[in-house]
This record gives C-alpha cells, sequence and structure tokens, in this order.
C-alpha cells in the first residue's frame, strides 16, 4: 500500500488538482469574481445545515418549516448561476481540445481570442433573453415595481430575485468574456511568447 508521501505527490502530478484561482488573463475582475465565489460556496453549506435541520424539525419534532425548502432552493440556484461567472472568471469553461491542446504560441491565442468572443455573443444573447423574463417578473402590467413570488404558504420573491440575479450575472460575465479577449489579444499581439498576457485589467 502506498505510504502518504506517495500519495501526496500523485495527488499533486493530476492536472487540475492545485487550485490557482482566478486566471491572470481574467485581469482584476476575475480576481474578484474568484474571491466572491467563496461566499456562494458557504452558501452551499448553508442549503445543506438547513436541510439537515428541516429534517429534525420534520421528523423528530414533528413541526416542519414553511420556508426551507425554497430557501435551499434559492441559495443552491443562485450558486449555480455563479458558477458560470466563476468559471469564467477562472478561465476553465470547457473546451474541446482536440484541436485546440495541438496549437502553439500566436494562433493559441487567436483561438483564445475567437473562444472569448464566441462566449460573449452567447452571453449577450442569454442576457438579453433574461432581461425579457425580469420585465415580467419584476414589474406589473402596469408598470409597479412587484418582485414574483412563488405563490406557497410563505411565498417569498425568490423568483423574481433570481430572475434578477440571473441577468445581472450574465450581464458580468459578458464583461468578463470582453476583458479576457482583449487580454489574449494584447498576448497575442507581443510575441510568440504571449508576455504581459495577464497584465492587462
Amino acid at each position: 500500500m502506498a505510504d502518504d508521501t506517495t500519495l501526496a505527490a500523485a495527488d499533486e502530478a493530476l492536472p487540475g488538482r492545485e487550485d490557482k484561482g482566478a486566471a491572470p488573463v481574467s485581469g482584476a475582475m476575475g480576481r474578484v469574481v474568484d474571491r466572491v465565489g467563496t461566499l456562494f460556496a458557504l452558501a452551499i453549506l448553508a442549503s445543506a445545515a438547513i436541510l439537515v435541520v428541516e429534517v429534525v424539525l420534520r421528523y423528530v419534532f414533528n413541526a416542519p418549516t414553511i420556508w426551507a425548502h425554497e430557501t435551499v432552493i434559492f441559495l443552491t440556484a443562485t450558486s449555480f448561476v455563479f458558477g458560470g461567472l466563476f468559471v469564467a472568471a477562472r478561465d476553465a469553461h470547457i473546451r474541446v481540445v482536440l484541436i485546440y491542446d495541438q496549437l502553439t504560441g500566436p494562433l493559441r491565442r487567436v483561438f483564445d481570442v475567437a473562444i472569448s468572443l464566441a462566449c460573449l455573443v452567447s452571453t449577450a444573447f442569454f442576457a438579453w433573453a433574461a432581461w425579457q423574463t425580469v420585465l415580467k417578473a419584476a414589474w406589473t402590467p402596469q408598470g409597479d415595481f412587484r418582485l414574483e413570488t412563488s405563490g406557497s404558504a410563505w411565498d417569498p420573491p425568490t423568483p423574481g430575485l433570481l430572475k434578477v440575479f440571473l441577468f445581472a450575472i450574465l450581464v458580468v460575465m459578458a464583461v468578463q468574456f470582453v476583458v479576457l479577449a482583449v487580454n489574449y489579444a494584447r498576448g497575442a499581439a507581443r510575441g510568440p511568447s504571449g508576455a504581459g498576457a495577464g497584465e492587462a485589467d
């Protein structure tokens, strides 16, 4: 059986195991997003704790809450939505690498710019679509501001809040892809080594 030192060395050798934080090319914005990600990680832990409390209250004390399930849904949903922005800041979104991994130097930078711009276009489109849902979830037909509620016994405005949050994250994500595209382009313009690709914010 392998000892702890061998296991640790093997673990470090696995790709993607080291937490490097935000990609330098994502700039100052990426670093902020990466730090905010901790709050959403805590939200996942909080939702797990709420579920434990709900189980105890329901099955031990026969006193279930009316807020636990909707709170957990809201916390986990916002965390998953933020996850898209989080991986964009880390430049860790899924790629089909069959061709990409064969590229080197300036050509890879060109692909990085093209990928970032494609992501920008798609994110901007989804932000526009999300705005259409916000118009219905945050305002009444008469034009009064009123967030959409769940319609349950507790009836929180979490559906409306989630739609507003989704729109806001998509807008920020679009800006992040602009930052990535610009910094990749600057790296490509500075020569094959791509020196300085992560210097601009």
